[in-house]
Parts: structure tokens; sequence; C-alpha cells
């Protein structure tokens, strides 16, 4: 029933917002997957910590008690899974995360209407973020659309996540997240390395992996394939 109470309330709102979510992906046999994931835990405690984890189960073969069991052990290493890709719509359910995209009918999806002469919005251009001081521990810094510019030093426990470049003037002493939109070509440059853990498109090099003779020197990173790169700038 409707009455002058209900036609007062004000109606709901609903806000569209984009942020980067890191993309898991499971390689087979998992057990040797689950090793090199504990081992990037250990050696960056806290890496997926409050981070919104997107799981992408496309490469894997799995059951749905198997996907269950997968997500309750990502879980247990404080993994939290918002949503699910690539999966067999039989397969989710109650009690798992959504699929990543809706299957409602397109005529339940409102679009704007533009003519040809009204063409789509252009997409962000690439722009730079310039930090003018020290990344402290237990800070984060997100830029998706370019790159990031510290003049500053990112401190131990800190991070800086870049769609583009990351430019450090001081040293790197946390995580340098590069290249999270796919730009392979994206590089991470710092005046000191003594870094936690480096990463350009979704490949990355803990500090155990890292040249011990290019600690606490000027070093630029690079992706060259599936592999990250290090050289000495001095």
């Amino acid at each position: 029933m409707v009455t002058d109470e209900t036609r007062t309330r004000p109606t709901l709102r609903f806000k569209g917002r984009s942020f980067l979510a890191l993309v898991l992906a499971p390689e087979a046999p998992l057990e040797d997957w689950f090793t090199d994931l504990d081992v990037l835990a250990e050696r960056s405690p806290g890496f997926f910590a409050g981070r919104p984890v997107i799981l992408d189960v496309a490469a894997v073969t799995l059951e749905k008690a198997e996907l269950t069991k997968l997500i309750a052990d990502l879980s247990e290493r404080n993994v939290r899974v918002m949503a699910i890709e690539g999966a067999e719509p039989q397969m989710l359910g109650l009690g798992l995360p959504p699929p990543l995209t809706s299957n409602r009918p397109d005529s339940e999806v409102e679009v704007p209407d533009l003519s040809p002469d009204e063409p789509p919005p252009p997409p962000p251009k690439p722009s730079t973020l310039f930090v003018e001081t020290t990344v402290r521990s237990g800070q984060t810094v997100m830029h998706s659309h370019g790159d990031v510019t510290v003049l500053g030093a990112i401190g131990s426990g800190a991070e800086v996540i870049s769609g583009g470049s990351i430019y450090t003037f001081g040293a790197l002493r946390g995580r340098a997240i590069a290249g999270t939109t796919g730009d392979i070509d994206a590089r991470i440059v710092c005046r000191k390395l003594e870094a936690e853990l480096v990463s350009i498109d979704g490949f990355y090099k803990t500090a155990d992996d890292m040249d011990s003779a290019l600690r606490g020197r000027p070093v630029q990173i690079w992706l060259e394939g599936d592999a990250i790169k290090m050289a000495a700038l001095d």
C-alpha cells in the first residue's frame, strides 16, 4: 500500500565507483600454486591484507566442491575473494562469491542513448601523480591512470600502486607495484633499492629474489617477457 509517508521518503541512491583489485589466477597443480602463494605471503607479510581480490579460475578445471575448498583455503591465508571470474554458472551459488559480470538480460540495464553525433566519452588521459613527501609505513598510494613520482622515499611497509611507472627519488623500502592496467612497458626506478617487493604487470620479485649486489644502489626495473629484470644506474 502506498501512503503519503512512503511518497515523501527519499529515493534510493546508487553510486558508481572504480577501484583496483588484485586478480589471482590459480594454475594446476593447485598444491604447487599454493606453495608459491605461501612463499609470497611469507616474504611479504600483509600483502593481501585489506585488498579486494578477484579469483580467475579459467585456467583450472574444478567441481563446485573443489571451488568451495579453494576459496576456503584462500580465506585461511587472509585472502578475501570478492568475485569470481571464469567459472561456469552452475558452479556458483549461495555461499560463494558472485560472478564478476552480471547474467541479467540487457533489457534490465539502462544504457545512455548516444546518437552518432555523440561518441562515447574517451578514457581518462594518462597523468602523473606527484607525491612530495615520504610514503610512510602502512600507507598506500594508488594511481591507476598513469605514473607515480615520489619525491621522498617509500618506507618499509608502505605501498605504491600505479597503472604506469613508478619513480622514487628516495629509497624504495616498501612495495612498488607498477603496470597494474597491463602496461608491460612500465618501469620502476629508485635512488636506493631496499624493496620488500617489486611488481610489473603481475610479475614480481621479493627481497630474497633480488641480486644482493644491487641492494642500496640506484636501480631501474623492467619487464622482459615473463621475467623481472633489474640493473644498476650508477
